[in-house]
């Protein structure tokens, strides 16, 4: 599903942000990424979705060479993935629905269609009642929810996660990674970065460890 063969990525002021890095992730697989701040962790995860470009080496998604990847090509390939941030980017301006919707607008989906799978996607998340609310009523648990709901939307083979729970109580963050689980259980890729290695230890899962920017055996 995802392979990083020999990945060096040098930044132009010549930050060397990652190093030798090779790993490959089978579909179905849950795997957590941990590290230390400025181990190269986000910038991993921006190879993994075509917002960087890797200075050496080959990122493969679902077998394309994203070096090769024309740039026309790249919203095509992002449809694939479904990215959870630490902090929901969530439009405080649209309704739950509005933005769990947004991708499958963006795309062309026909409204019917759209209707459907945002309440399957909310309902999957454990929020089919909030639908019509406004992001802002919500607790920040209820946003990563609505987070989660919208990257999982377009059913991608690839969901990448950075941080979802690092404004999350432990609890919290249990309920957010048992959502995790579940739809690795389904048959999707999932790749966490993580700081919380109490929470990282309680779940069985393969772990990829970047220590400044190469891996190491955690």
């Amino acid at each position: 599903m995802l392979t990083f063969d020999q990945v060096f990525k040098r930044y132009e002021t010549g930050q060397e942000a990652l190093a030798e890095v090779s790993f490959s992730l089978d579909p179905g697989e849950f795997v957590f990424l941990t590290g230390p701040s400025g181990a190269g962790k986000s910038t991993l995860m921006k190879l993994a979705i075509a917002m960087e470009r890797s200075t050496r080496g080959q990122v493969l998604l679902d077998g394309q060479n994203l070096n090769q990847l024309p740039a026309r090509k790249i919203p095509e390939l992002r449809r694939k993935v479904g990215v959870v941030f630490q902090n929901h980017q969530l439009l405080f301006d649209r309704s739950v629905f509005d933005n769990v919707a947004l991708p499958l607008e963006i795309a062309g989906h026909p409204p019917s269609e759209v209707k459907s799978r945002v309440r399957a996607a909310l309902s999957k998340v454990g929020l089919s009642n909030k639908e019509r609310d406004w992001p802002v009523t919500l607790s920040g648990g209820e946003q990563q929810r609505v987070g989660i709901a919208r990257a999982v939307v377009h059913r991608p083979p690839l969901l990448l996660a950075d941080e979802p729970t690092g404004n999350l109580d432990p609890e919290l963050s249990r309920e957010i990674m048992s959502l995790f689980q579940q739809f690795s259980q389904l048959g999707v890729t999932v790749m966490i970065a993580t700081h919380d290695l109490d929470l990282v230890r309680e779940i069985p899962a393969q772990r990829l460890h970047l220590q400044s920017g190469r891996m190491v055996q955690p």
